[in-house]
């Protein structure tokens, strides 16, 4: 199933779906970081819920989201950037974390990661970006950001999250969905919605089944009359790195350490977290680098 990311609404406006297959995108982002199983689900859920996201509240291009978890487990930290397109980037500070599977056979990542707590940062081009922060709940992500959207945003929120990794640590399903209730939303609605979602099978199950994102859309409203916009998104993971923004980095820093940087080492390797791409700076370069550094 090729990776798709939709969004539906109720005829009456009181419900509001997104979902999204990231098979590829999840496959990507562990071919780049050489993850291992446990990493693989964590940092997929994030970037796929990043993705969401960010279709779901972001207008402009230039505009991102970042959800970061700090966690208190093998797992560190955890990152995922989004676009209002479904271009998503992130790292996990432990790519190779092993842990057993929980009693019922899926990979661990609640305890991989944790207690700990759950930011999301919005940046609309303003001066400030607007964060929210919550603990986390279960440290399975899912579960989280729906606590998110409930604390933070007060909007009635169900997020579904799933990643099924092979014996050989690829993604053979990567997917999850959003639904929300509007203002229009009545209590009957609400109460009907819950029963439905009681009996949708996992993300993963429907997508390894053959369910498209617009199948997931009609099967977690069942009973609903709902409408699928025809503007889908092609999810990938996209990073943005570039030797022009590795330069700023390093003026950055100021004249000192960079007057450092040309003594004692005479060049300078950055890595992007977000792809493992690697820049080189030599001497003549970080010496120009130096005129723009400020004291």
């Amino acid at each position: 199933m090729a990776d798709k990311l939709v969004r539906g609404n109720s005829a009456d406006g009181a419900i509001r779906v997104f979902a999204a297959v990231t098979t590829d995108l999840v496959n990507e982002a562990r071919r780049i970081h050489g993850m291992y199983p446990v990493a693989t689900a964590a940092l997929g859920r994030l970037l796929t819920g990043a993705a969401i996201m960010g279709a779901a509240s972001l207008k402009s291009e230039t505009d991102s989201i970042t959800l970061q978890i700090k966690g208190e487990g093998d797992i560190k930290d955890l990152v995922a950037v989004s676009d209002c397109r479904g271009n998503v980037r992130g790292y996990v500070s432990n790519p190779y974390v092993e842990r057993p599977p929980k009693k019922n056979g899926k990979i661990d990542v609640g305890g991989a990661i944790g207690g700990g707590y759950l930011s999301v940062a919005r940046d609309l081009g303003l001066k400030e970006p607007y964060i929210g922060q919550i603990p986390l709940v279960t440290g399975e992500i899912a579960e989280d950001l729906t606590y998110y959207f409930a604390k933070s945003e007060q909007i009635p929120t169900s997020v579904a999250l799933g990643v099924l990794v092979d014996t050989d640590g690829s993604v053979i399903a990567s997917g999850g969905f959003m639904i929300q209730l509007m203002p229009e939303a009545t209590e009957e609605m609400a109460e009907r919605l819950e029963e439905i979602l009681k009996g949708v099978p996992p993300v993963t199950s429907m997508i390894k089944e053959g369910m498209s994102a617009e199948d997931m859309i009609f099967r977690v409203s069942e009973g609903f009359s709902m409408l699928c916009e025809n503007n889908a998104l092609t999810p990938r993971y996209k990073c943005t790195c570039s030797k022009e923004r590795m330069e700023r980095a390093l003026v950055s820093i100021g004249r000192e350490e960079l007057q450092s940087i040309i003594d004692e080492q005479g060049e300078a390797e950055l890595t992007c977290r977000f792809c493992d791409n690697r820049y080189l700076f030599d001497k003549n370069e970080l010496t120009e680098l130096l005129k723009q550094a400020k004291g």
